[in-house]
């Protein structure tokens, strides 16, 4: 190898890269877009009493159809029951009674979404509709007024509206007086 064949001098082979500097910089570009990739944020937005909700995408764990949910004593108005999920009992947290919403009956787009507890468990959500997966940048995400209810941690535009972000830790802690 002379000292024209080292790294960064073009060699004149055919299919060899010659200049290091320009092959980093452009490896470099798609870097800094995916940085950009990494500022979003993906929420999973639903339904309740014609509202826009969402919850972080990262937390669900999956959405399934309305089945029948076992009534349980001496619970918290807001639980419903459990439902048997593949082997595994899911408590289902009526989530307009937990705002203090008018219940009504659930429809055929109802869903529950299964729910990462930060505690390790598994809780569900039933509400009126699951709509989408938004995908926000960061800057389009704001924290509630202090006048908001408790249980909407932050507020984010989409389009014309405005899509509440529920706090999970509040709404899922069912023991806790409103």
């Amino acid at each position: 190898m002379s000292a024209n064949d080292a790294p960064g001098r073009d060699t004149g082979i055919t299919g060899t890269t010659g200049n290091w500097e320009q092959l980093a910089r452009s490896a470099a570009e798609p870097a800094a877009q995916r940085d950009e990739v990494l500022l979003l944020r993906e929420l999973l937005a639903f339904e309740l009493a014609g509202d826009p909700y969402a919850v972080p995408v990262e937390r669900v764990r999956e959405i399934v159809r309305l089945r029948p949910i076992t009534p349980m004593p001496r619970v918290p108005e807001a639980v419903l029951g459990v439902i048997a999920l593949r082997g595994e009992v899911i408590e289902v947290i009526d989530l307009r009674r937990r705002l203090s919403m008018p219940g009504v009956e659930p429809t055929r787009r109802s869903r529950i979404i299964v729910l990462h507890r930060e505690d390790g468990c598994v809780a569900g959500l039933l509400v009126d509709a699951v709509n989408e997966v938004l995908r926000l940048p960061e800057d389009a995400i704001a924290p509630s007024a202090q006048g908001d209810s408790e249980a909407v941690e932050a507020l984010c535009a989409r389009g014309e509206e405005f899509v509440s972000l529920i706090d999970l830790e509040k709404v899922l802690d069912v023991d806790v007086e409103r």
